[in-house]
């Protein structure tokens, strides 16, 4: 017999995923072993109905009626239209299921995150569904209700630095198709002179009728205009066609099937990557350019030609001992850079800082060449070591730029700024942070610029946010990666040239209101002040604007102003009226930003519902169709803020144990999680995490409360963990009391009262008082132990430990244990929802490991970021310790010590 095979992404369920399923077509291949022969002879009349539709195991030869996709994206279409920086963005998809019966149909695109989404809607037979934005809190309950049945509820996930991925599929019947339609809008930032609309495109197949096009209308004139793409080939280039007149640009891709193709017999597309045009605008009025449409104005301002001015800058660099690694080497690299470019003008001064203070000196310096290679040289000392202290490094750099400005060391024109590079949390002197906040904004007084500079996925970036937004500046996360040298230094280069400082920027007040902000602490080199507004007066016959700002002195004159009926009469001021939505996107921001200070935050909400943008106040509510199952849950599309795309820096599994006791299994991608409690006796091993590959082994000892409570409940928590990685030459041993370290026939005691950060060739610790240990093992494992401290004088209750796996991506296929099983994930169904004996905990049927299970909804608690309350993560609960979840009985996880395998 003759056959092609070509194998799936789809795992065997028998055995377990050890084999991949194999579809075939019957063409040239000779299989010689005749029992297999035999059994997919008999497998393929008993599919000959739908041959497409089989599936077999190599492993276990297992038969599965798996539906292999077959589903065909028609079209896909991105128009962008921008009109004056305001970007429209149309992605319109449609697909066709091809297949005899209905299959899930899925739509994802990648958009930026400085974006709202405005609207999306699904065509389906005619029928169109249309996302709804509502409230945040109004859509929480059909949010709760979507995720309790199991179905993925969050179409919005963090993609990359820049962009989101929305992302939704739908049920689509047999032979029909399907348009999706997503549409967003946002204000387009001047970078070094440019602006960018960036395009991340991945149709992962062939498409008939593949197009992008870009209108830009600027009315001040178009000086430049550049488009390419990530996935172009020098044969694809002339295919980037480009129309540019004085005040008008437009560009378009549209590749054939042929030219999508990645060699010309491949069904494959190369068509994978980001489609990218830079582009900015003549300018020739110094007090900038104003475009008035209905009613609403929008102001840019940033005059050609301006002379930099001075500015007297203090470095503040973490060197804790979270730092150490490739963080410390990149960072000390950058700096050498950084300091290499400052101006021969400018002042600069270096504070390093740990538990302790060291400045490089006690004044800030020239830019000399001789000064800055004396900087290049400490700061090539930099080395980590101990805790880390915020409050006061901040502090001491405020102090240095006051005392040599009231010691007039300072040029009398120039502009003060703090940069704070920071990788952690403040865990030596203030540890609050809000009081830190207060302290560091009281001491500044709006008289200097903070930027803070949050590295890698463990900061807490809402506190440098806030904190650097309190004091005129902005926050950075810099990425730990291969190019975070070049991150840092591209951050540098945004500030290093100010032109402006205490820019303000006033207008007729009779004649303008609902300002959005317009007094600006700096305007740098390269970039663009945007003020927007309401008329109070419709025909204006000229607009007086008064610029106020350090470096020119003041200026007063009339804005070119731009008549968008003369420039484009056929246009109708190109999508809607652009200016008032530009009006409302910018004073939407302002708000979100300075709700921080209290500032009523129910007009931002107004705005935000009037305008049908999703910000981080509201939530778009897609109803999908009914199935032959029934309805569908609603899903909801929020508006992502930094502070949760980095809690999802990880989207692999994520697991702990925590309380009397619970485990959790969080699987991200799903956005669900699972968790069960084991009951034992007190005094009980458990084994938690084996991986024999490399030598590492974690296991638990319970401890129970010190008397049996009145209930007659005997609760059991965690009080002793044990960590051995035999391939490293470590052994951990944390309690309630004291963590002991050992490597290489060296031991280290420490007590929870002690805040250290210890750095070895093979493991890094770094202990929190009474709070955490934070555990990396190199090329292994990183995770974090938390201590509960329970008062001394509970009756009943003592002190627990939880545990929490932060990374664990290079443990090995073989990983085991009460928690180990689940690193690699799980497969699992959950169907039949029902009403359970709690209201609000239904029930509902699983499918896991070929076991059926009744599991409950219900909550468990992650108590990482609040110690106290924890967070409630909502999971199905799996009963009986877990029994058809793990693999075996809890009683195979006891070991004889806690060190031990067996």
């Amino acid at each position: 017999m003759n056959f092609f095979f070509f194998v799936t992404e789809k795992k065997c369920r028998r055995c377990k995923g050890k084999g991949r399923l194999l579809g075939y077509i019957l063409i040239f291949m000779t299989i010689r072993d005749p029992l297999f022969v035999v059994v997919l002879f008999l497998f393929c009349i008993s599919s000959a109905k739908d041959m497409s539709r089989s599936l077999i195991c190599y492993q276990c030869m297992y038969f599965v009626a798996h539906s292999v996709q077959m589903v065909e994206v028609l079209s896909v279409t991105v128009h962008c239209t921008v009109a004056s920086r305001f970007t429209h963005t149309v992605m319109t998809s449609t697909a066709l299921n091809k297949a005899n019966s209905s299959q899930e149909i899925f739509f994802e695109v990648d958009l930026p995150k400085t974006a709202f989404i405005t609207n999306f809607s699904m065509e389906i037979e005619g029928q169109i569904y249309v996302g709804v934005v509502n409230e945040k809190e109004q859509a929480k309950k059909q949010y709760e209700k979507a995720v309790s049945s199991g179905r993925t509820a969050g179409l919005v996930k963090a993609s990359g630095r820049k962009m989101e991925k929305f992302s939704v599929s739908v049920n689509i019947a047999a032979e029909s198709n399907v348009t999706f339609i997503l549409t967003y809008e946002e204000l387009l930032q001047r970078k070094f002179g440019k602006y960018e609309i960036l395009t991340r495109i991945n149709p992962k197949q062939l498409v008939e009728n593949f197009q992008i096009v870009a209108d830009i209308y600027e009315p001040q004139g178009i000086a430049f205009v550049d488009a390419h793409a990530t996935f172009l080939s020098n044969e694809l280039l002339p295919l980037v066609e480009k129309t540019v007149t004085d005040n008008k640009a437009h560009i378009s891709f549209s590749p054939t099937l042929d030219q999508q193709r990645k060699c010309p017999e491949c069904d494959g597309s190369l068509i994978n990557g980001d489609f990218i045009i830079k582009y900015d605008v003549k300018r020739a009025s110094s007090l900038g350019d104003i475009q008035i449409v209905n009613g609403y104005f929008v102001h840019f301002f940033a005059p050609p030609d301006l002379p930099r001015i001075r500015k007297n800058v203090v470095f503040v660099i973490d060197r804790s001992g979270s730092m150490a690694g490739p963080k410390m080497i990149q960072t000390r690299v950058a700096m050498e850079s950084i300091l290499s470019d400052v101006h021969p003008d400018d002042y600069f001064g270096i504070i390093l800082f740990d538990s302790s203070i060291e400045p490089w000196k006690q004044s800030l310096t020239k830019a000399t060449e001789e000064n800055v290679d004396e900087a290049i040289k400490f700061v090539r000392q930099i080395y980590p070591r101990g805790t880390t202290n915020i409050n006061d490094s901040v502090m001491k750099a405020i102090h240095m730029l006051q005392d040599d400005r009231r010691n007039k060391k300072l040029p009398e024109r120039s502009v003060d700024m703090i940069i704070l590079l920071t990788d952690g949390m403040p865990n030596e002197g203030e540890s609050n942070l809000q009081r830190i906040q207060q302290n560091v904004c009281e001491a500044i007084g709006g008289n200097m610029t903070l930027f803070c500079l949050g590295f890698g996925d463990d900061v807490d970036y809402s506190f440098l946010d806030v904190m650097a937004k309190q004091n005129n500046g902005v926050a950075r996360r810099i990425y730990e990666a291969s190019d975070a040298t070049l991150q840092l230094q591209g951050f540098y280069d945004e500030v290093a040239s100010p032109l402006l400082s205490a820019v303000d920027l006033r207008y007729p007040d009779n004649a303008v209101d609902s300002l959005t902000p317009h007094h600006f602490s700096q305007l740098f080199n390269g970039s663009e002040i945007v003020v927007a507004g309401r008329l109070s007066e419709n025909d204006m016959d000229n607009f007086l604007v008064e610029v106020f700002a350090n470096g020119v002195g003041e200026g007063q004159g009339e804005a070119s102003v731009t008549d968008w009926d003369v420039i484009y009469p056929e246009k109708d001021y190109i999508f809607g009226d652009f200016t008032e939505r530009l009006w409302a996107y910018l004073t939407i921001q302002q708000l979100l930003e300075t709700r921080f200070e209290q500032m009523e935050a129910s007009y931002a909400l107004e705005m935000s519902l009037k305008y049908s943008f999703v910000t981080p106040l509201t939530s778009m509510v897609v109803t999908k169709p009914e199935t032959e199952d029934g309805p569908s849950g609603p899903l909801i599309a929020d508006k992502l803020t930094e502070g949760r795309t980095a809690g999802e820096a990880g989207r692999r599994t994520q697991l702990s144990l925590d309380g009397d006791p619970h485990f959790m299994i969080e699987l991200p991608e799903r956005e669900d999680a699972l968790c069960f409690n084991i009951n034992d006796s007190p005094g009980t091993i458990f084994n938690l995490v084996k991986d024999p590959s490399i030598g590492l082994l974690v296991n638990g000892q319970t401890i129970g409360d010190k008397m049996v409570a009145p209930d007659g409940k005997v609760n059991t928590y965690f009080g002793r963990l044990g960590v051995v990685h035999h391939s490293l030459g470590v052994r951990l041993e944390v309690t309630t009391e004291y963590i002991t370290l050992s490597q290489d026939g060296q031991k280290v005691k420490l007590l929870w009262s002690d805040p250290a950060s210890l750095k070895g060739p093979s493991v890094d610790l770094l202990l929190t008082k009474d709070r955490s240990v934070k555990v990396t093992l190199r090329d292994s494992v990183k995770f974090v132990i938390l201590l509960h401290k329970v008062w001394k004088m509970h009756p009943y209750h003592q002190d627990y430990l939880g545990f929490y796996t932060l990374d664990s991506h290079l443990l090995s296929p073989s990983v085991h244990g009460l928690l180990g099983q689940f690193y690699h994930g799980i497969e699992f169904e959950v169907g039949d929802q029902r009403p359970g004996e709690v209201p609000e905990k239904p029930d509902a049927t699983m499918y896991v490991k070929g076991h059926q299970l009744n599991v409950t909804r219900g909550w468990q608690r992650d108590f990482r970021k609040d110690l106290k309350r924890g967070k409630n993560v909502p999971c199905w609960f799996i009963h009986s310790n877990g029994t058809g979840l793990i693999d075996g009985s809890a009683e195979d996880y006891i070991v004889s010590g806690l060190f031990k395998t067996v």
